[in-house]
């Protein structure tokens, strides 16, 4: 599996957010985004989501353009922004309301997930009661459970413990190998120790650092 990115730009009322882009990404590494805020990293990746159409250029995933305001990636999982769920619900029935969606997922697989990011135990307890790294978790999980190809973790990391970190590190390493695996995060301690490529977001430009 490839993303191939050709030529992307991307404006919002005539600002350049992004310009002339163009990236080979593929199966078996994790990528690294970093940049300051506002730099253009979200945009980036959702646009390779489908989320935004490009200004110009295209993003093709295995040679199929998705950014036709109606497809969207189907082996594809993201984490972007703030996590949102239904707030009554617990972090379990979340995910199974998610799950029942594609009807990949079954309960086992939520549980390994939840495991997978330390939050069995709270898996019963409502979302709005989670603290800010427990809905981080959460959101991590979500994108896990199914065990998509390609995995978007957008500054997944935000309040989540030291000890769930280091656990993320060894499982991500560990299933990279069939799948492409892009992590934005502006703590670059993070990027370097967790990925293969890295690349910055500076101006509207994407350029690989090492």
């Amino acid at each position: 599996m490839n993303i191939i990115v050709n030529n992307l730009s991307k404006e919002f009322k005539g600002v350049e957010i992004l310009k002339d882009v163009n990236l080979k990404l593929q199966t078996g590494k994790i990528y690294g985004l970093t940049g300051e805020n506002g730099s253009g990293k979200s945009v980036f990746l959702k646009i390779i989501c489908s989320f935004y159409k490009p200004t110009s250029g295209e993003v093709l995933i295995d040679g199929v353009n998705y950014n036709n305001g109606k497809d969207f990636p189907k082996d594809l999982r993201a984490l972007i922004d703030k996590p949102s769920f239904i707030p009554d619900l617990s972090g379990f029935q979340n995910l199974k309301l998610l799950a029942d969606i594609q009807k990949i997922a079954t309960e086992e697989d939520i549980n390994n997930a939840l495991k997978d990011v330390n939050l069995f135990a709270e898996k019963d307890k409502k979302f709005y009661k989670y603290s800010m790294g427990m809905k981080q978790k959460l959101g991590i999980a979500s994108v896990l459970m199914e065990n998509p190809k390609i995995m978007i973790l957008d500054e997944p990391f935000n309040g989540i413990e030291k000890d769930t970190k280091e656990k993320l590190y060894n499982l991500l390493t560990k299933i990279k190998k069939d799948k492409i695996i892009i992590i934005s995060s502006h703590i670059s301690e993070e990027i370097t120790k967790l990925c293969d490529e890295v690349y910055c977001v500076e101006e509207g430009t994407i350029k690989k650092e090492r």
